[in-house]
């Protein structure tokens, strides 16, 4: 293996910085907090109320409760990837004395119970859910925008097999970003200071280009750092296509897991080209880190046909046993289309912080916090 392709494949999972002594060249120098913690806090669940009632209004969502808990046996934990390397938590609840067991799992994320849940709420194509979902994922490398508690709006609708295409695609992540850069003018509104020339706002509309694409641009650097040039070069917010499927140089735009996004289904570009997948994830460019910053993954989900084909491309048939993957197969789960915006990354984007600790209390190394407090960045504990 070229050494150029060995650090492709190494940037495929985790946050493209490997080590304390990268992340100290890259945490920023001249940070000054625009919001102290009391504004923060304040700021922060306005903004967490404005985007759940403008989901919910335009993707036509319900509040549901969602589980920190999974069983094993379920098969609805999410794995993130494909090849392994992210582990869910896992214990045994004795119950009984081990009469009556449950091998259980902390989630990764909702990403599949959610296609149950439409199911168990008798969701309608264009009916959804909206979850305020919490999960650990202990294999991250906790850096300045990775943490191992995580936070999200996971969302998913019922749709119908006509709208299993890129148009709805992307009608839908249009108005995920039309909520998300309504957040900003709203938090904007309510604290001026926020609203500034140093910090750009955020353009009111999404580029969107194929991964395909973006390898042409860059076809020597590795996926993240293609990001990170597309978005500081050419346009600040991008939604990325086709994030799974094996591109030219035989390696994924990243290594999305096989049983929930569609990766593998044949479209079109808009100028003909032949293409893969019908999902994605939208990057803007952040002004406090200059760095790319994502804010949500989400896709249309496989159905009975490229679940099979998905499955057997990352080897992993086995899969097929699960009452999840069953009730794809067999029908009895809704098509549907989904996805997670990271809260805290969010917050963190519009409240112009430079570290996700800022906004989000959980652990970190002190080996961290030592280094950011150098930098004027306090995290919360």
């Amino acid at each position: 293996m070229s050494d150029e392709l060995a650090k492709k494949k190494a940037d495929l999972a985790g946050p493209g910085i490997g080590s304390y002594e990268e992340l100290e060249k890259i945490l920023p120098n001249d940070y000054e907090p625009i919001l102290d913690r009391r504004e923060t806090m304040k700021a922060l669940y306005a903004v967490k109320d404005f985007i759940e009632k403008n989901l919910c209004k335009e993707l036509n969502l319900m509040m549901v409760q969602v589980p920190l808990i999974v069983d094993v046996e379920s098969g609805v934990n999410d794995m993130l990837d494909r090849d392994g390397s992210r582990t869910p938590i896992q214990f045994h609840i004795s119950n009984d004395n081990d009469k009556h067991p449950i091998d259980a799992q902390i989630v990764q994320a909702a990403t599949k119970w959610k296609r149950v849940a439409l199911k168990e709420y008798d969701m309608k194509p264009g009916e959804g859910i909206l979850t305020d979902m919490r999960a650990v994922r202990k294999d991250y490398f906790l850096d300045h925008d990775h943490s191992a508690y995580v936070d999200q709006w996971d969302w998913e609708q019922v749709i119908t097999e006509k709208e299993r295409n890129l148009d709805y695609l992307k009608q839908v992540v249009n108005k995920i970003w039309k909520v998300l850069k309504g957040a900003e003018t709203f938090v904007q509104e309510m604290y001026p200071q926020l609203k500034t020339n140093k910090y750009p706002s955020l353009p009111d509309q999404l580029e969107f280009i194929h991964a395909e694409d973006m390898l042409d641009m860059y076809p020597d650097l590795p996926r993240k750092q293609r990001e990170t040039r597309f978005v500081s070069e050419h346009y600040p917010a991008v939604f990325i296509i086709g994030v799974g499927y094996p591109l030219k140089d035989g390696l994924p735009h990243e290594m999305r897991a096989a049983d929930y996004d569609d990766w593998i289904t044949e479209t079109v570009s808009e100028d003909g080209r032949p293409m893969h997948g019908l999902n994605g994830d939208i990057l803007v460019w952040n002004p406090v880190t200059r760095r790319r910053h994502e804010l949500t993954s989400m896709g249309i989900r496989v159905n009975a046909e490229t679940l099979r084909k998905q499955l057997e491309m990352s080897n992993q048939l086995h899969l097929l046993d699960s009452p999840y993957h069953q009730g794809i197969i067999n029908g009895t789960l809704p098509l549907s289309i989904g996805g997670g915006i990271g809260q805290s990354r969010t917050y963190m984007l519009l409240l112009r912080k430079a570290h996700l600790g800022e906004v989000s209390v959980t652990v970190w190394p002190k080996i961290l916090k030592e280094m950011c407090a150098k930098r004027n960045i306090h995290v919360l504990e």
